[in-house]
């Protein structure tokens, strides 16, 4: 016995020594400098032990257990490097490891074909998830940002809302509707390249996540590449000209590390007519290490801009104007004036403190403070008529539906020849209602948001041992909104009675009856006045295996949202519902997801996630009308959501692909619309609020990435997005308004009960079906060219839910339409379907170096046959009833049809840009 005790003593014994002897170090230098690298990251692949260098460059891993390991030493802006390590119980000494400047970042693709118009524009509701993808090496998914993103293509089907964006673990996701608002940090390319992305379910150490995945941007200043880069650009899409210079100085002796960076964008038009551009951009980032356990950075942004809007038109007046046509602008003292201007001017002050607590756990504490406004324009002409050249009275499809050929044709002169605002008409109008004494006919206003929102949280990483990390982050925020809209300008008027001139009664027409009859002037508050209010905390753990032949992790997160309304105006037709605060709004919500790597061998891998979780309605679909009144949604629910993914991937000097199965469900979604609709009740007329609600979808399909390697220089690349997203139910529906309209809405506004019958049509997501190919070539001399050919089917319209119910068919008394058809009717509520089309992009460009300095100059031309088509669009939810929409589709131009956005036509980006 004691012989055996003494043997097992022994054995503990030399394996503690031989443990403790494999020890892995070195130091990393730039090449050229031969100055030391700090913040270098060091890891051991396929485990989850990871390093950083200290401020001399120095790294050491302790405590590694025998075995054949590679080293992986990495670092932005820098070529990576891999080591083969074999641990034999002995240290191991790399010394000092020259690291080389990346020339082939000057040539990333990502900088060419995302620019910022693609990150906020208004088309498609604004909702494009390329912005998410760019930090992804993904081959499908960077087809997705670059060759896509053109087309409003959704990842799986999805709304962007579903992808959480995160600046230092911070989320940015907007709580009002769950997006993240992109020209909070446009312009700001340079400092935001270092980025981590998780797609899909799978784990990230910042965050649960969405079911898109999560992109996590890092503007810590040691991080930074150090160094000058100065750059322009010039283009014919959103901005035409671009500069922007960022300076970066390295981790100093004493500690220190910051960052600078700024940038102007400018143009009086884009591709679109009248879409003037003017933007800022300010960064910094100040770090201060104050030893190798601590260190503390801030960072501040502040990105004003402003951009003129373009109009979603119909196919006639496309027809007559063109696909650059924009009905928002004027000409005004001999320059184009838009009337719809988005300005956006909110900073974000954020600090955060790094702290090594151990060897193998960190803590990191962040505090984050955003502020400021969002302002969209637009004219309101409560004593005038309606100043848009496309309102239907104008246009030549009103005089033929009424048989007037002459009133047609003069239209049609007039639109041709015109089709703009007439900002001297407005002026002329409101000077003379001034020199009567009267009020103005127009002003010039904008719908604000100013919003204010604190968010604190505390992020926790563990590695427990070689093979198991843990993961945890807790989080408050608060957010307030003031929401109203404001007078810019009287256009030469003295003042504008702040009233509904739509309501039934002198009373009813009050936007306050606190201040009835209200004159207001520039600057002022009226239509609207009200306060948004939400309290979030929520907590996320998370548990990470890694092993030889398998890696899989489980986490969990919880959440308690608070949301309310206060009302400052008692409007005059929600008197008892709109002044003071809203019930509380709260909800509880969960989520839970698992997912594992099984590695067949080094070049052939299985992956599957799966996930449920809930959420809760956004602020935007929590209140009917918030504008106006307190009104919660109906029996409003959180949504639910499942989602699962089956990936093959292979990885090989030669071929590298990706072949995906998805299957996303949806349920219990509320969806909030806003329409002037014919129809209502039988032969009414309202401005309604259409709230649909207990929404279920289905999203299922393929996606499929390849890239081939076939020489040393040129590289082949495919990508295929094959999905089928559809309503799964028939959700139920009903109407708010403020006008009674003979007792159509009840005294709170409320009309019907209805039930959409959407089941089995598409949802409007962008293209259903996508594919590329194309080609890269890299020569030796660093010089480039690309080009993709991009195939696009399976498009639908946005559909109108109204026509889709018992309203579509009923009429005043109650009975079916006496005239109804079932075949006619059925063919007047057919899905649109767009035509299939296809984009050919070009990118080509060189990059040099002298003298220590990195010269990199390239361009592209999207859509260079110029193709025609269209990106989306939705029916109009004018024609309310059977009677309606059969009079107006009988026509050959239908007064009231679908509106479309129609992708760009040939555009172009040129860039040059030297650092050092």
């Amino acid at each position: 016995m004691k012989k055996t005790v003494v043997f097992i003593v022994l054995f503990l014994l030399c394996y503690t020594i031989n443990y403790s002897q494999n020890l892995i170090k070195g130091t990393v230098v730039d090449s050229n400098s031969e100055n030391a690298l700090p913040n270098v990251s060091v890891r051991i692949k396929n485990t989850i032990i990871t390093s950083k260098t200290t401020l001399n460059g120095v790294f050491e891993i302790k405590n590694l257990t025998d075995g054949n390991f590679i080293l992986e030493v990495k670092f932005r802006g820098y070529e990576t490097q891999n080591f083969p390590i074999e641990l034999n119980g002995q240290p191991i000494d790399l010394g000092i490891i020259l690291f080389y400047k990346d020339y082939t970042e000057q040539q990333d693709l990502s900088v060419i074909t995302i620019t910022d118009d693609e990150l906020s524009n208004d088309a498609s509701a604004a909702d494009n998830i390329s912005g998410l993808l760019q930090a992804s090496k993904d081959i499908f998914l960077r087809s997705a940002a670059f060759e896509f993103s053109s087309s409003f293509f959704r990842i799986k089907g999805l709304d962007s809302g579903n992808g959480k964006v995160l600046m230092n673990g911070i989320e940015m996701n907007k709580i009002y509707d769950g997006r993240a608002q992109w020209s909070n940090w446009g312009g700001l390319n340079d400092v935001l390249r270092n980025q981590e992305f998780s797609n899909g379910l799978a784990p990230s150490n910042f965050t649960f996540g969405g079911i898109l995945g999560s992109t996590n941007m890092n503007t810590r200043a040691s991080q930074q590449r150090p160094g000058t880069r100065i750059s322009y650009s010039s283009s014919n899409r959103s901005y035409v000209h671009r500069a922007m210079a960022t300076h970066t100085m390295g981790l100093s002796k004493k500690g220190w590390a910051m960052t600078f960076s700024g940038s102007r964008r400018v143009g009086k038009e884009g591709f679109n007519e009248g879409t003037s551009y003017n933007s800022y951009a300010l960064f910094t980032s100040i770090e201060k290490k104050f030893n190798e356990s601590h260190s503390i950075n801030f960072t501040g942004i502040f990105t004003p801009n402003r951009r003129g809007k373009s109009s979603p038109n119909t196919q006639e007046v496309f027809d007559l104007k063109g696909i650059e046509y924009n009905e928002y602008w004027g000409v005004l003292n001999d320059k184009k004036i838009n009337s719809r201007i988005k300005e956006v001017a909110e900073p974000i002050l954020m600090l955060n403190h790094y702290w090594a607590v151990s060897e193998n756990a960190t803590l990191q504490t962040n505090i984050s403070y955003q502020f400021g406004k969002i302002g969209n324009s637009r004219l309101d002409f409560n004593g005038g008529s309606n100043p848009s050249p496309t309102y239907y009275q104008k246009l030549p499809s009103y005089f033929l539906r009424n048989n007037d050929l002459s009133g047609a044709y003069t239209s049609q002169e007039n639109f041709v020849n015109n089709g703009q605002i007439d900002w001297n008409q407005i002026f002329d109008a409101n000077n003379t209602t001034a020199n009567a004494d009267l009020n103005n006919a127009y002003i010039l206003y904008e719908d604000r948001n100013d919003d204010k929102q604190i968010t604190v949280n505390t992020i926790y990483n563990s590695e427990i041992n070689n093979h198991i990390a843990v993961n945890g982050k807790l989080e408050y925020k608060r957010f307030r909104s003031e929401n109203f809209a404001q007078v810019i300008d009287l256009l030469g008027g003295n003042g504008y009675l702040d009233i509904n001139n739509f309501a039934d009664t002198e009373a009813e027409k009050q936007n306050d009856v606190l201040n009835p009859n209200r004159i207001v002037g520039v600057g002022d508050r009226f239509k609207y006045n009200f306060n948004l209010s939400s309290d979030l905390m929520k907590a996320f753990a998370q548990v990470q295996f890694k092993y030889n032949k398998v890696d899989f992790f489980l986490a969990a997160n919880v959440s308690q949202i608070i949301n309310k309304r206060e009302g400052l105006y008692k409007n005059g037709r929600f008197e008892n519902t709109s002044f003071g605060t809203s019930e509380e709004i709260s909800f509880t919500n969960y989520g839970v997801k698992a997912g594992g790597t099984y590695k067949i061998n080094g070049r052939n891998l299985i992956d599957a996630n799966v996930g449920y979780l809930t959420q809760a309605p956004t602020l935007r679909n929590s209140f009917s009308n918030s504008r106006e009144n307190n009104n919660i949604v109906d029996d409003l629910q959180r949504e639910k959501m499942f989602s699962a993914a089956l990936s093959y991937i292979r990885r090989s000097p030669i071929i590298t692909a990706r072949a995906t199965a998805y299957y996303t469900s949806i349920k219990d979604a509320t969806e909030i619309s806003f329409y002037f609709g014919d129809g209502i009740g039988g032969d009414n007329t309202a401005f309604v609020q259409e709230i649909l609600s207990g929404i279920e979808k289905k999203q299922l399909g393929l996606e499929l990435g390849l890239e081939a390697q076939v020489t040393s220089t040129i590289k082949l690349k495919g990508a295929a997005a094959i999905g089928r997203f559809t309503y799964a139910n028939n959700p139920d529906l009903y109407l708010t308004s403020d006008v009674t309209n003979e007792g159509i809405f009840d005294e709170n506004g409320r009309s019907g009960n209805y039930t959409s019958n959407l089941k089995n049509y598409k949802i409007s997501a962008g293209p259903h079906q996508a594919y590329s190919v194309g080609f890269e070539y890299r020569d030796p001399d660093y010089w480039w060219v690309g080009a993709t050919t991009n195939f696009f089917r399976n498009t639908y319209v946005d559909i109108a839910p109204l026509t889709r119910s018992s309203n579509f068919y009923t009429d005043s008394d109650g009975l079916t339409f006496s005239n109804y058809d079932v075949e006619i009717a059925r063919k007047l509520v057919q899905q649109e379907k767009f035509d299939n089309y296809k984009v050919v992009n070009l990118v080509g460009g060189k990059s040099w170096k002298i003298d220590g300095y990195y010269i990199s100059a390239f361009a592209t031309i999207n859509n260079l046959l110029n193709t025609k088509y269209k990106s989306g669009g939705f029916e109009q939810g004018r024609n309310a009833n059977y009677n309606e929409l059969k009079a107006d589709k009988s026509l050959n131009k239908p007064v009231f049809g679908n509106k479309y956005w129609y992708g760009r036509g040939a555009t172009y980006f040129m860039n040059l840009s030297i650092s050092f």
